[in-house]
């Protein structure tokens, strides 16, 4: 990416992108592969793999079916862990030039999936955005919060696998839609990845966010027409990539980069994270004016 240290876990397998939902609900096999063979052709770093609710064999059967036409490492995302153990017995690191598979992903809530490293080495994405407090969630409102959650975590994935290092460990500290963002939650996100970046126990780890998430919800272009969802995503990014924010799982199509300080985008970004409540909202409407 253009000025950006940045590389894509590409996004379109997931069965809640529609056109992939499509796909899965018509058993197009050979479609949901071609999107794969197309995002590595892109430039993927990771093909993100998720079946939504279907069965752990379907994780299998396409596991194997794209690592059959593409050579980079997956992703397999699901918060169940049968379709997990599926997709990590499927991975065939020899045909991913001996990468390993990425999971997406573990939290406070599912420790459990420390023990998906038993069945061939991983790496993690560490979510970051939740902890558990005597056995029930509880959301992460703050950077420190987020921040917390996710050492905790990354401790004990180190104690109960000893061959995880920090270049195993992708720390996502969540990401909220702008465009409804009025309680800070974007300056949450902020704050954990220079926390996570400053912390000298974390030196060597990678950041990653679901970057679509932030302009979610936004229409595409503003009145006079202009294309304004990727700019946005890449002010993001402009703040975060010198922090160690390395990854995100977004579009091989879009065009990342890094903004000048004055690029309206930016602009944007930045007075918002200043303001409060209707009046980040109000930012918004006002850079789509």
């Amino acid at each position: 990416m253009a000025d950006l240290n940045l590389k894509i876990i590409a996004e379109k397998i997931n069965d809640s992108v529609p056109g992939t939902h499509k796909l899965f609900e018509a058993d197009d096999f050979e479609g949901i592969v071609a999107l794969a063979k197309t995002q590595a052709d892109e430039g993927a770093t990771y093909i993100d793999v998720n079946v939504g609710p279907r069965s752990p064999q379907l994780m299998t059967r396409l596991v194997k079916a794209i690592q059959n036409v593409v050579s980079v490492p997956l992703c397999i995302d699901s918060p169940d862990f049968e379709l997990q153990k599926a997709g990590l017995t499927a991975y065939d690191p020899e045909k991913a030039g001996g990468a390993k598979p990425l999971v997406n992903s573990i939290s406070e809530l599912r420790m459990e999936f420390v023990e998906l490293a038993k069945i061939q080495p991983v790496k993690f994405i560490v979510l970051c955005t939740e902890s558990s407090v005597d056995g029930n969630l509880k959301p992460n409102e703050t950077g420190e919060e987020i921040f917390a959650s996710g050492v905790r975590v990354s401790n004990i994935i180190k104690e109960k696998c000893s061959y995880i290092n920090n270049d195993d460990l992708f720390f996502d500290p969540g990401m909220g839609p702008l465009g409804a963002d009025m309680t800070g939650l974007t300056n949450a996100t902020i704050d954990a990845v220079k926390l996570i970046h400053e912390c000298e126990d974390l030196q060597g780890c990678h950041m990653s966010v679901g970057l679509s998430n932030f302009s979610v919800q936004l229409p595409s272009r503003t009145a006079a027409g202009d294309l304004v969802k990727t700019p946005l995503e890449s002010a993001f990014l402009t703040l975060t990539n010198p922090m160690g924010m390395d990854h995100v799982i977004g579009s091989t199509k879009k065009k990342y980069q890094r903004l000048e300080d004055n690029h309206p985008a930016l602009e944007t970004v930045n007075d918002i994270l200043k303001l409060e409540g209707f009046d980040r909202l109000m930012r918004i409407q006002e850079f789509y004016s």
